[in-house]
């Protein structure tokens, strides 16, 4: 547990410092949440049964923008390979460097979701719905984004390719999150969707910090 505090504060200290790498994604994902009621118009309908998956598909691209450098440039220092062979596991300092990205990369897109999805003329039931979803979900997409990051970490322009390994994974993760925001809106009970939803947070939670050291030890190899 010491371990994983450390490292996790000396990563958030690293991200105030580099605040232009910070406030990309929240960029993008505001106009992507901004454009898409202007493009659709003006019908209310429409808009509410785009906006759960419009501001889903936001967050997760601009995740991805955010997981291009996770590990790479402590690949790029020896950084990786010191701490793979610490005595810490490798797999607890990873997910320490894992949860400080979700913080400071998809935490604010959470908080800031349900202000941008007002353009969609969604109610506060599923204004509501959706902060909770995008709360319990976006960090799957954090974990499943460290594997795909460290796979990568010894390539350059691996953006690509990295989307390649991540996006089939998430589909799971953006179907109960814009249909339990569809139910909400609807006024119908969201357990089953968010149940589900939780509960591959918790698998992701479970497998993904080996396989994501099992992903350095193959990039650092």
């Amino acid at each position: 547990m010491r371990s994983f505090l450390l490292v996790m504060q000396h990563d958030l200290a690293l991200a105030v410092r580099r605040w232009s790498d910070l406030i990309q994604p929240i960029i993008f994902f505001t106009i992507v949440c901004t454009l898409f009621p202007l493009a659709i118009g003006q019908d209310k309908e429409l808009l509410r049964a785009v906006g759960p998956g419009a501001v889903w598909v936001a967050a997760l691209l601009a995740t991805l923008l955010s997981l291009n450098t996770l590990f790479r440039e402590d690949f790029e220092d020896g950084t990786l390979e010191q701490l793979a062979l610490s005595p810490s596991p490798l797999s607890v300092v990873l997910l320490a460097k894992t949860t400080a990205h979700w913080l400071v990369a998809e935490l604010p897109l959470v908080l800031l979701a349900p202000l941008l999805a007002i353009g969609f003329d969604l109610p506060g039931e599923g204004l509501r719905a959706l902060l909770l979803t995008l709360l319990v979900g976006t960090p799957t997409l954090s974990l499943l984004g460290a594997v795909g990051a460290a796979l990568t970490a010894g390539l350059r322009s691996a953006s690509g390719l990295l989307a390649v390994l991540i996006l089939p994974l998430t589909v799971p993760v953006l179907i109960f999150g814009a249909r339990s925001v569809d139910l909400a809106i609807q006024g119908q009970n969201i357990d089953g969707p968010l149940l589900l939803l939780g509960g591959i947070t918790v698998l992701a939670l479970s497998l993904t910090p080996l396989a994501t050291a099992a992903a350095v030890r193959v990039s650092l190899d």
